[in-house]
């Protein structure tokens, strides 16, 4: 890590705002390690397992090629819940030693190897992962869609690494991947394929991954997977009952988002881009693992109306997976620049009133989340986090890095320009391409980039954007799209405070025949809101008969395959106490995994009927992901 003098592009202005934050050395350390990963250079890393699906264990080695960068009496790695057998320095076995759990980052795995700076070391580390492993899920055949094999799929972000493999968990540490994996099943990672071996009731799987990534971008998924193309360069995996609709999912729009990036930044780094749809299972709408994305079935709506997703996952090709956040605290360095490229993409595609759309939705999901983050919104919805005292950095996942993040890129391209910010994107990326890197580096990037234009960027109140809790200062986004998903929502409940007689003949399902899916979103969205304001309830006389015309005109919405509106709509109902809801959205619950709508909808259900949330969680929570378990189980106060 370098020494930070002062950051000399940026302006005394916002030197005087960050004075008290700036880390001694640059990109600060991060504290969401146990590991001391700051003493090494990996120069490259190698993972040989063999898949147990019987056991439900990974077992074989890993071994890092290390330069040693500073003198240190021993090598610390993460680990999580491993068995360690035995572990090789330049081959001779040395002694060590597993360091009392600290949660939730896990048990420091204490290596006896004193180094000098310059060394070169070989380490290679024995090991198997336990039923413990929060990274991994298995799942027997009748968890899965086809029910005929079992399934195991990874997610390693944030820290969960640890818990696949010992390693420097951390996205400071980024180094190119070799993958040699034994499974009896079809087995897909996070590289580029190389080789499949038969050898008698197993497959060796060869992958390599020759850009430097971070352990959380680490994947693996082997099940009955089956593949179809859906572009020049991309292929869409998954299990076989669902390849045709995930073909035509993606078929249409996956090359455009590509050709599109490239136009914003610069050339695709990563060759192919595949993504496979995990069981439902899949605790997140994607997850941006190089050269494979992971995404959820829920995005195989059949409408093709959620594959902006996809935008959003191959935007991270750039943004986190090529430009990495240097710790969790600066999280948002990967989102909010993810969002601010997916949106930029959909601009490109199909306009800037498209754009604006999404980013008004992402707007009212930010509100959502701060809000319901309750007491810890204070800690929770700064820009810069502060996981300086060992916090689960799971804990802090919300939409705030995702939509504050992107709301802030915006308000600087607005401040700018947008002809005059795009200059900025293929210097950003360039100058930072395989690095990782604080929110300090970006400002001072920033001032130096547009040195003629200090005034104007320090018109930008940065004390606020950075480090101040709760909402930003709302930007200003053309509601050109959205204002007839007002309108009608306003409309309802006007009604309905005013004449609800009149309701049965004032609406019909011409109402949102014309509306896509991000349109009905935000009509539902709206309609939510309004719970409380100016004395309105849908629990109320008025409340419930509007829900109930609305149930009969806009009967779409309770038997939609969309997820994205279906949850939208149960939400409503729940908001209306509908108590016939309740039971159709428990048993929703076991036909999805995505926190996204897992999370939510079981504060929902324990407000209205804790009985029965607490019910439906213990019968489906072994099928929803050892993350979504642990995070429910908080939100239930389990």
């Amino acid at each position: 890590m370098s020494t930070v003098q002062n950051y000399p592009n940026i302006s005394p202005n916002l030197r005087e705002i960050i004075s008290s934050h700036l880390p001694k050395s640059s990109p600060e350390k991060d504290f969401s390690t146990n590991s001391n990963y700051y003493n090494f250079n990996v120069k490259n890393s190698t993972l040989d397992v063999s898949v147990s699906f019987e056991k439900k264990i990974l077992t074989g080695y890993v071994s890092y090629d290390i330069e040693v960068l500073d003198d240190t009496d021993s090598i610390i790695l993460d680990s999580s819940f491993l068995n360690i057998k035995t572990v090789f320095v330049n081959e001779s076995q040395v002694e060590f030693e597993i360091l009392p759990r600290n949660e939730p980052l896990g048990s420091p795995l204490l290596i006896k190897s004193p180094s000098k700076k310059g060394d070169s070391i070989i380490l290679k580390i024995d090991y198997e992962t336990t039923e413990n492993c929060t990274a991994l899920q298995w799942l027997d055949p009748p968890q899965t869609d086809g029910g005929k094999l079992p399934y195991l799929f990874s997610q390693c972000e944030p820290i969960h690494a640890r818990s696949f493999f010992p390693c420097f968990d951390t996205p400071s540490i980024k180094s190119p991947y070799t993958f040699n994996v034994e499974s009896p099943l079809k087995t897909l990672l996070s590289g580029r394929r190389v080789n499949e071996e038969k050898k008698g009731d197993v497959t060796l799987f060869q992958f390599n991954q020759p850009v430097p990534i971070p352990s959380y971008l680490v994947a693996i998924a082997s099940g009955d997977l089956v593949g179809a193309s859906i572009g020049p360069r991309s292929t869409v995996y998954s299990e076989p009952c669902a390849i045709d609709s995930c073909q035509y999912e993606f078929k249409e729009d996956t090359e455009n988002f590509i050709a599109t990036a490239e136009s914003l930044i610069f050339d695709y780094e990563w060759k192919n881009y595949d993504v496979l749809i995990l069981n439902r299972a899949m605790p997140f709408g994607g997850m941006e693992h190089p050269n494979i994305t992971f995404a959820t079935p829920t995005l195989i709506s059949g409408d093709r109306q959620n594959v902006d997703v996809i935008a959003h996952e191959l935007a991270h090709s750039w943004s986190g997976n090529l430009v990495t956040n240097c710790s969790w605290d600066h999280f948002w360095l990967n989102e909010g620049w993810t969002v601010y490229i997916e949106r930029r993409i959909i601009g490109k595609l199909h306009g800037e009133k498209h754009r604006q759309f999404s980013a008004i939705i992402g707007w009212t999901d930010l509100e959502n989340s701060i809000k319901s983050m309750g007491d810890s919104a204070k800690r929770y919805s700064t820009l810069i986090q502060d996981l300086k005292d060992g916090s689960d950095p799971d804990d802090a996942f919300s939409t705030v890095p995702y939509e504050k993040g992107f709301c802030f890129l915006y308000t600087i391209e607005q401040t700018l320009g947008q002809e005059k910010f795009n200059k900025f994107l293929p210097y950003y990326f360039s100058l930072f391409k395989y690095k990782s890197l604080d929110s300090y580096q970006f400002l001072d990037t920033l001032y130096g980039f547009f040195k003629d234009d200090v005034k104007t960027l320090d018109s930008i109140d940065w004390q606020k954007w950075l480090y101040e809790p709760y909402l930003p200062p709302k930007p200003d986004f053309d509601t050109t799209l959205v204002d007839e998903c007002y309108s009608l929502a306003s409309k309802w409940v006007k009604t309905a405070t005013e004449s609800p007689e009149s309701l049965e003949s004032t609406f019909s399902s011409s109402d949102i025949s014309e509306f896509g899916s991000n349109q009905n979103g935000v009509f539902l969205d709206t309609l939510v809101a309004y719970e409380g304001k100016d004395g309105f309830s849908w629990s109320s006389e008025n409340g419930q008969k509007a829900l109930s015309v609305m149930r009969s005109n806009y009967s779409t919405y309770s038997t939609s395959q969309n997820a994205e509106v279906l949850f939208r709509w149960y939400r409503l109902e729940l908001t209306g106490k509908i108590t016939s809801s309740y039971q159709k959205l428990a048993d929703w619950l076991g036909t999805v995994g995505r926190m996204k709508f897992v999370r939510p909808s079981y504060v929902l259900l324990n407000q209205v009927d804790r009985e029965l949330a607490l019910k439906t969680f213990h019968k489906y929570e072994m099928g929803y992901h050892p993350i979504c378990r642990a995070m429910v189980k908080k939100d239930l106060s389990l």
